[in-house]
């Protein structure tokens, strides 16, 4: 286990963390059509483009509390819908793209001056990897653990470098976490229905971009968690090689990150800050994109990880754990479901015995398992008969709201 929960210290601090999300998103015209104006909201620290000029990522602050989080997104929700409605423009509620004409309405980011060089890159990605696989939008969780329990699980440990046992502590993590990625697809997965122009028919996946059509590398990274250089190196191979132009371009499940410029060099230099999972969809039944349960599922999922005794990750269990992640994104897998009820019951088990008050969490996640209760059936079923409508429908909906539920 990374953590001795039987030490009181550490198992109360166990429970503070800090979680920050970056949400992605389309802004679409009133048709649905991709808007094809500039980005708007050039001077906000929390609001950038991503891969195209009209793909929105907002980009939260970091909290202790989810529903703070949550709270901010809204807040920020707010702010974006009252500008995209000076334009008649929405913001498309879906990770899946509305219906695409052409390549040419969907603009690369336009970055100048000192930062023409992140749109070089994205030139470099349409190239590779096509533009329309670049629509698809989702969300990614930022967790690091509280500067307290690392302090005190390292003076119990009897490590005599406190920074090579913070990032011992996250590769470990991190390994962990990309074994059971797949179980926060199959939970989170709310991406089942598309239009027809995505190139795959509705209700055959219940995320496409986590599917064996979604977002991945042109290979399987195969990477070394012995140790932060052997990490670094690693990933150092496939620029070497020609694979990859950077370690942004490691379309990875989970990502270890250094506060700041995410880069190697950074990486070297700073350490691990925080991990990063990056397959969760946006949630079109929540006007954040995103569920306050689900944020306290994934701590909970931290927590459990943590307890899990040690083993190696290999090469065969990272191609296996890829391969996990994109059968569990296959709509009504009823393999993986019963992989979920086999998880989330040990799940249940360590919640009782360590953290009874996180009962209530692992009760949401099983609600899903019951027949027509994922949020993949739900979506399906509300939205399955016309896509289009219904999301421009759901975005005014969620554009008009001045509250939220």
């Amino acid at each position: 286990m990374l953590f001795d929960l039987r030490n009181e210290t550490i198992k109360n601090n166990i429970r503070q963390a800090e979680f920050g999300i970056e949400r992605e998103g389309l802004r679409v015209n009133e048709d649905g059509t991709l808007a094809q104006t500039p980005h708007p909201f050039e001077m906000h620290k929390n609001i950038d483009r991503d891969f195209c000029e009209n793909q929105i990522e907002i980009i939260g602050d970091v909290f202790t509390d989810p529903q703070e989080l949550n709270d901010q997104l809204k807040d920020l929700q707010r702010f974006i819908n009252s500008g995209l409605r000076e334009n008649n423009e929405l913001l498309w509620p879906f990770s899946n793209p509305p219906r695409i004409s052409r390549e040419e309405d969907i603009p690369v980011a336009e970055y100048t001056g000192n930062l023409q060089s992140k749109s070089i890159y994205r030139q470099y990605l349409a190239k590779k990897y096509g533009k329309m696989k670049m629509l698809f939008s989702g969300i990614h969780l930022n967790y690091s653990f509280s500067a307290e329990l690392l302090k005190s699980a390292y003076e119990q440990s009897g490590a005599d470098d406190p920074e090579k046992f913070r990032n011992d502590i996250y590769l470990r993590l991190a390994s962990r976490l990309t074994q059971y990625a797949w179980l926060a697809v199959y939970l989170m997965a709310a991406s089942p229905v598309s239009d027809r122009t995505v190139g795959t028919d509705s209700n055959v996946y219940s995320s496409i971009r986590c599917s064996d059509k979604g977002y991945w590398n042109l290979f399987i990274p195969l990477l070394d968690y012995s140790s932060l250089e052997s990490y670094i190196a690693s990933i150092r191979k496939y620029i070497d090689d020609g694979n990859l132009r950077s370690v942004s371009e490691l379309y990875y499940p989970v990502r270890v990150k250094p506060r700041g410029a995410n880069s190697l060099e950074v990486l070297a230099e700073k350490g691990i800050n925080h991990l990063e999972l990056r397959v969760i969809d946006v949630n079109p039944l929540s006007p954040t994109g995103i569920f306050v349960e689900d944020i306290r599922f994934i701590h909970l999922l931290m927590l459990y990880l943590s307890s899990l005794p040690e083993r190696e990750f290999t090469e065969n269990d990272q191609v296996k754990a890829i391969k996990d992640i994109k059968q569990a994104a296959v709509f009504g897998n009823e393999e993986f479901r019963q992989k979920a009820k086999l998880v989330l019951a040990d799940m249940q088990a360590f919640t009782v015995r360590h953290f009874p008050e996180y009962a209530e969490v692992i009760d949401y996640q099983l609600e899903k398992l019951r027949p027509g209760n994922s949020y993949a059936d739900i979506i399906s079923s509300r939205f399955g008969d016309a896509y289009m409508e219904k999301g421009l429908e759901l975005a005014r909906e969620y554009q008009r709201s001045v509250g939220y539920v």
